[in-house]
């Protein structure tokens, strides 16, 4: 899947069969749904779902706890626009299948 199929899947009312949850709480927070995709982000046990959990509490504005989400993940964290990091993150998790 591509980025452009990924955001094309937005229009459906759920996310397509197979994401994973960090994908399926990216796929929610594009939605508009930041509580569904704050749950998909807690229940993902692995760096990936840390750092989805720590983009979604950047969108929140709790930088805090952001920090301690991107820690836990492994990366530093994001100063630039959310719509980029967004991007960024499904880009690399797409790829990664």
């Amino acid at each position: 899947m591509t980025i452009d199929d990924f955001l094309a899947s937005i229009d459906g009312d759920a996310p397509p069969a197979g994401l994973s949850l960090p994908l399926q709480g990216l796929w929610w927070d594009r939605k508009g749904d930041w509580d569904q995709a704050h749950s998909c982000a807690q229940d993902a046990p692995d760096s990936d779902g840390s750092w989805v959990h720590a983009y979604l509490h950047r969108v929140e504005g709790d930088l805090g706890n952001a920090g301690y989400w991107y820690r836990r993940a492994g990366r530093a964290a994001h100063s630039g626009a959310l719509q980029q990091e967004w991007r960024e993150i499904v880009g690399d998790l797409l790829a990664r299948g």
